[in-house]
């Protein structure tokens, strides 16, 4: 019988320049603004300026009325909640 050699295993170490692997899922997305469009308290979409995030939010509000819809202001740290006008609730 022959007599096999042994094996050798090698590993490579890391190096610490290299960054680590991204991990699979939801990728951050690039802001856009400091207005941020909230539906049931997920963030949705950023925003330049805060009637933009309002007017995208009232349409989904004006979809989905049971949903709530908000812009957070990431500079003055406010939330506003976006309700339908009086008289496109019934």
């Amino acid at each position: 019988m022959a007599v096999r050699p042994q094996s050798k295993t090698i590993t490579k170490k890391a190096d610490p320049e290299e960054s680590p692997p991204e991990q699979i899922g939801q990728k951050k997305r690039p802001e856009k603004g400091p207005f941020r469009l909230q539906v049931d308290r997920q963030t949705k979409d950023s925003f330049a300026t805060f009637e933009e995030a309002e007017a995208v939010g009232l349409a989904i509000k004006k979809r989905h009325p049971i949903v709530q819809v908000a812009v957070y202001d990431t500079v003055k740290s406010e939330n506003k909640i976006i309700e339908l006008p009086a008289a496109e609730t019934s």
